[in-house]
């Protein structure tokens, strides 16, 4: 039977998108010289089952396909909604990128030239949000103003994540934060209403209209999915609808509703233990209690099939991979760091640590340096190689190994890179909790953190991390607040949300960095590079639509910074 595609036009962006496929015949179609049959949306939905397809839809393209370049242009980035963590990472201080392989994310690095409204690069992310957020509106539409009883999940879960994409975007796009100014421009809302004429005359919404809607969808997802049992960690359900409230709150400055929320979201989840988050096997490639909401590469993803599986997050992410395999990490360029100054502030009584390749192993004859691998990796000898002969740097000290091959599998990449991504842990959970509760009342906030902190070092004592530097008048609080949410949500795409919320600056340039030449920059404030550009697709497509400053990357080094 053939397979019948509906084409779905992205009014956000101007371009065509097929995001679900069903095995029925329908009348009035367009048939392509491959046999694909195209339908609208409209066609597309009388068929049986058709509202539960484009909504599984939804969170089934979160990850597995080469979305922006198609599978005959498998960009190394190209692999979904966890590649965005790296480009928002990477554009602070907190992740280091190798000097053979910046390449892949140099872009967002530093802040080059790919990032102007020209460019493929900022094409990119806007491209996906765009079909995401086009594939919600598409549930919501067909549900329309009185969903029938069994159309009510669905509906929640558009609604959800159509939250989520927005509350990405409007940190990405916004060039100052909620707090710091109510009227700074987001992006276009386009939602289920949305007529093609509307879109291409569709203003920025204010951070203030913005985060409304945001909340406006999660209020009615709240209900929607009130009583919805899911199948596993990869379909939202209330707990997560609870955890995006709770972001959404704190991002406001709704400081009760964003507590409440963190600790209602944190009902049935409870914190990962030292075994857990050093698991060689599963660590952090396999949901837990403490996950909320993940995504998974699969076998048959066209991102593990192709190009050597080496387009993926696995490939990225996961160094533990012989040299007879493949991955960019592990075998071509060498690993992502940890900040080198970040890492020297963690104490070794942290378990958290221990996700990162002590420095002092350099110092040791290779014969010793491979012995104490052996306390991080089932494979010191690959994790050596790559650390010490592929990546151009040289050394061992501040590699990553928080994200493991799927099953402790090291000699089949094809399996090593089929891993869970998490979205949402519990941890972060507790984290706004405190910072929420801190910022009403500090005692308070301290006493939650500290508990919190001692789950990961018992030794912890309040205000050792607070580093006043970046701008913007932190408190103490805030300021170990930050260092907390940096190391333990290392990777996981927050380093650019925070940066903004609390008005940081980033600091690059020290004795001892490990940063790459020529990008070692100490900013005073938020850098413009942290506020993307619209491509100039959707700003001829859009004329409502006002473009972001194109960021100018700084002409050299800067003055190293004093601690």
């Amino acid at each position: 039977m053939k397979k019948i595609f509906t084409s779905i036009l992205l009014t956000a962006c101007g371009l065509m998108l097929a995001v679900g496929c069903i095995e029925e015949a329908t009348p009035s179609a367009m048939t392509d010289s491959d046999g694909n049959v195209y339908v609208s949306v409209d066609q597309a939905m009388e068929a049986p089952g058709s509202f539960d397809n484009f909504v599984d839809a939804i969170t089934n393209s979160l990850c597995g396909s080469f979305l922006f370049g198609g599978n005959d242009n498998t960009y190394p980035w190209d692999y979904g909604y966890p590649s965005f963590y790296l480009v928002r990472d990477v554009m602070g201080q907190d992740i280091v990128v190798t000097s053979s392989g910046s390449e892949w994310y140099s872009a967002w690095y530093t802040s080059s030239t790919a990032l102007q409204p020209t460019n493929g690069y900022t094409q990119m992310p806007w491209y996906y949000y765009s079909s995401w957020i086009k594939g919600c509106n598409v549930v919501i539409g067909a549900a329309g103003s009185d969903p029938k009883p069994e159309q009510l999940v669905g509906l929640g879960i558009a609604h959800t994540m159509r939250a989520m994409f927005y509350m990405d975007l409007a940190r990405m796009y916004a060039p100052k934060s909620y707090l710091q100014d109510k009227d700074a421009l987001t992006v276009p809302i386009v939602d289920e209403n949305t007529t093609s004429e509307q879109a291409t005359n569709n203003p920025r919404a204010t951070n203030e209209k913005m985060w409304a809607f945001i909340l406006s969808d999660l209020d009615k997802a709240e209900v929607e999915l009130k009583d919805y049992v899911r199948p596993d960690v990869y379909t939202p359900d209330s707990t997560v609808v609870k955890g995006l409230k709770a972001r959404a709150y704190l991002e406001i400055g709704d400081y009760p509703k964003a507590e409440q929320y963190a600790k209602d979201a944190q009902t049935g989840y409870s914190l990962l233990t030292e075994a857990q988050y050093l698991d060689q096997k599963n660590g952090f490639n396999k949901p837990n209690a403490a996950w909320m909401f993940g995504l998974t590469f699969k076998s048959d993803d066209k991102n593990i099939e192709l190009n050597d599986a080496d387009s993926c997050w696995g490939s990225q992410m996961i160094i533990e991979v012989s040299a007879s395999q493949c991955g960019y990490s592990s075998n071509y360029v060498g690993p992502k760091r940890i900040d080198a100054h970040l890492f020297s502030t963690i104490p070794a009584t942290d378990f958290r640590r221990k996700c990162f390749i002590d420095p002092a192993l350099d110092a040791l004859s290779k014969s010793d340096a491979l012995a104490a691998l052996a306390t991080y990796t089932d494979d010191p000898a690959g994790v050596y190689n790559t650390c010490v002969n592929v990546d151009a740097a040289g050394v061992l000290g501040c590699a990553e190994l928080k994200f493991r091959p799927k099953d402790g599998v090291h000699d089949d990449q094809y399996k090593a890179f089929t891993v869970a991504v998490p979205i949402m842990r519990v941890e972060e959970m507790y984290l706004i909790e405190a910072e929420a509760a801190g910022m009403q009342d500090v005692t308070r906030g301290e006493n939650l953190l500290t508990a919190f902190a001692k789950t990961r070092d018992a030794s912890y004592v309040y205000g050792n991390h607070n580093e006043q530097y970046g701008n913007g008048a932190n408190s103490a609080f805030q300021n170990e607040i930050w260092w907390q949410r940096r190391v333990e949500l290392w990777g996981e795409g927050f380093a650019t949300f925070d940066i903004k919320r609390f008005g940081k600056g980033i600091i690059r340039s020290y004795a001892g960095t490990n940063h790459l030449e020529s990008y070692c920059w100490n900013t005073d404030g938020t850098p413009d590079w942290m506020t993307f550009c619209f491509h100039i697709s959707e700003a001829n497509y859009n004329r409502g639509l006002e473009n972001n400053p194109i960021p100018i990357a700084p002409e050299s080094d800067s003055a190293e910074y004093v601690f």
